[in-house]
């Protein structure tokens, strides 16, 4: 059924947990398979309109006759030493976030597959690990490690490595579509309904699909949109024939410093000169951010290996060190640094936009009468409200139709509360210059150029960021924009960017233009 003319270009390992929910109450409760509570049937319930039905059990449970998805009342009828608690889906998906971000050890991405699996892009990487076997091998081992029953499987497309993690071999490593073919339909991750129906009209496996004309299938489910519910689409998944978008996980960077003593410290005036020190660097990194901090949480080790752990959270975002150093101060009056501490950390998990203000100088200038408004006022008044202008953002992708001008006593227009771009240029032309690239590769970044009577040799370059053209208002020849931030030899950096791609049909060959200039 697959093409195997060509290698796949695209390899996706599918890892499938599959006793997630059991296996994090086990990692909870700090026990092994098969040992302690996990030795007596034991299952999680969900709330249900019929009432509570079991959602997740254990081996004894399952050895007992307990089955996900029966009646609480039916199961302990077979089990009546059954132990329940109650399930966490929320958790478990937070959890499986977690593992997801852990798992790009594999590949340059991962995606969730809710509500107990994961999806990573291995393209490229399995040389790494010593070949495809050598991966899965790795990924098996690691998960087992945590505690982690799974199965996994590697193949060109997530439908396919779905499949085979789910009901194909173990280990399995799709290079053909001979596994495909004898898969249950339920493989092409159809809802309970469809796959009954498939089954009720004799088509079990993957390759009886094959045998029935195309059209007649989307007859019988032309009504259907969801990818779930149509086999059709989720054939055409499995085979690589329409993409799937999957959503990749990313990390959120915590804003964290730390400090490691020379010497271990037990007197309390040492560690609040430390402390002070690390407010203050984290004063300056969330300066640097423009946020403030809602949560902090300080973390000191000891020499003996203990951790001590203060969390403090603010009723506003804040970045003042001094505040924040006292504030702590006050939750380490019962502190007993035992031997000695070597290293403390703090981080801030919770944070807020906080803009940059100067206080005492806009409340010195206020009192003077010289502040900014005042001076607006002024200007106003003498030159006429016409002529004196306010830049504002703008809704437009376009570097310059990002912002235009207003008068200052015009009411602030409506928007998001924050808009975030990606990081501009400190000067912005008002005009792109064109640039003449004495050397490029092809689609690639140029190598030498020349701008205002000067030669530049590209030393770095960071991107592209593509800009489309905005279509609702450019003609229809309008061409999209690779910018790049680029640094020369002589430390000097640009923002450059090449008006269209070669064979685009929009016009010839695509040309540069310089466009701001980078701190």
């Amino acid at each position: 059924m697959m093409d195997t003319s060509s290698p796949p270009t695209r390899r996706i390992l599918a890892i499938w947990c599959r006793q997630l929910a059991i296996d994090r109450w086990r990692l909870a409760e700090g026990l092994r398979a098969g040992e302690g509570e996990d030795a007596l049937p034991f299952a999680l319930i969900a709330e249900t309109a019929h009432g509570p039905r079991l959602a997740a059990v254990n081996a004894a449970a399952f050895e007992a006759g307990a089955r996900p998805g029966a009646l609480l009342a039916d199961a302990r009828a077979l089990c009546p030493e059954l132990a329940v608690r109650p399930h966490d889906p929320a958790g478990d998906l937070a959890f499986l976030e977690r593992l997801a971000l852990w798992a790009q050890r594999w590949g340059p991405w991962s995606a969730l597959d809710p509500p107990d699996g994961l999806l990573v892009d291995v393209t490229g990487a399995a040389h790494l690990f010593g070949g495809e076997e050598a991966l899965l091998a790795d990924a098996l081992r690691r998960l087992a490690l945590r505690g982690l029953a799974a199965r996994a499987a590697l193949a060109p497309t997530a439908g396919a490595a779905w499949a085979l993690a789910h009901y194909g071999p173990e280990r399995a490593i799709l290079h053909s579509g001979h596994y495909l073919d004898q898969l249950p339909v339920a493989a092409l991750r159809l809802d309970p309904a469809t796959a009954l129906v498939l089954q009720r009209l004799g088509l079990k496996r993957i390759a009886d699909l094959s045998g029935v004309a195309r059209p007649a299938l989307a007859r019988r489910f032309r009504s259907t949109r969801a990818p779930a519910a149509n086999p059709l689409v989720r054939l055409d998944q499995l085979l690589g024939r329409v993409p799937e978008p999957a959503l990749p996980v990313r990390g959120v960077e915590v804003p964290l410093v730390q400090r490691r003593l020379m010497e271990p410290i037990r007197h309390r005036p040492l560690l609040d000169r430390v402390l002070a020190d690390l407010c203050a660097d984290m004063a300056r990194l969330l300066e640097g951010q423009g946020r403030g901090g809602r949560r902090f949480e300080l973390a000191l080790w000891k020499i003996d290996g203990e951790v001590l752990q203060r969390r403090l959270e603010l009723a506003a975002a804040s970045r003042d060190a001094g505040h924040v150093a006292g504030l702590f101060a006050q939750r380490l009056d019962d502190l007993d640094a035992g031997f000695g501490i070597e290293l403390a950390r703090l981080s801030v998990p919770w944070s807020q936009p906080l803009p940059l203000s100067q206080a005492d100088f806009e409340a010195g200038a206020a009192a003077r009468g010289t502040s900014l408004a005042a001076c607006i006022d002024r200007l106003s008044v003498r030159l006429g409200p016409q002529a004196v202008r306010r830049p504002v953002p703008r809704a437009s992708h376009v570097p310059e139709r990002a912002q235009h001008w207003v008068p200052p006593l015009d009411p602030p227009t409506a928007g998001q509360e924050e808009l975030a771009f990606h990081a501009r240029p400190l000067k912005l032309l008002d005009r792109a210059e064109p640039i003449a690239v004495l050397y490029a590769s092809p689609d690639g970044l140029p190598r030498r150029f020349r701008w205002r009577g000067a030669v530049h040799e590209v030393a770095r370059a960071e991107g592209p960021e593509r800009i489309a053209p905005e279509w609702w208002r450019e003609r229809s020849t309008a061409r999209l924009r690779d910018y790049y931030r680029i640094e020369d030899g002589e430390g000097r950096r640009y923002w450059i960017y090449r008006s269209g791609i070669a064979g685009d049909g929009r016009g010839g060959t695509p040309e540069w233009f310089l466009h701001g200039l980078c701190a």
